[in-house]
């Protein structure tokens, strides 16, 4: 069963606008559930405050610490990706391995001649 984003399923979104496509349609839903726990955390204090459980300068400074512990875990998990992500191959690489490939392949053509294959 194909995994729904929205109204359509992640196979609709990858043969239509491929890889680009669905990575934006997650993107987007993710700025809008951080948009929506902040609204829902500055509810939640909100209502603290009119009960009179907490002062409102307490309030304000409480949000702005959940916000900014937000944002460095985000930037935790985004630097964690980072390293997790490999290297991009380079031109340099690929000429490196294609020596390899070619000397390897050299040592085999000796090596079947000297068995007379």
């Amino acid at each position: 069963m194909a995994k729904r984003i929205g109204h359509e399923s992640v196979e609709d979104v990858t043969n239509r606008g491929g890889f680009t496509e669905l990575s934006r349609k997650i993107l987007l839903a993710g700025i809008g559930a951080a948009a929506l726990a902040q609204e829902e955390i500055e509810r939640f204090v909100n209502r603290l405050v009119e009960k009179g459980e907490l002062a409102e300068k307490d309030a304000r400074r409480m949000i702005q610490e959940i916000m900014e512990k937000r944002e460095k875990l985000e930037q935790e998990r985004r630097a964690a990706a980072q390293k997790s992500r490999p290297a991009p191959v380079t031109q340099a690489d690929i000429e490196a391995l294609s020596a390899k490939i070619a000397e390897l392949s050299k040592k085999i053509e000796e090596l079947r001649k000297e068995r007379g294959e």
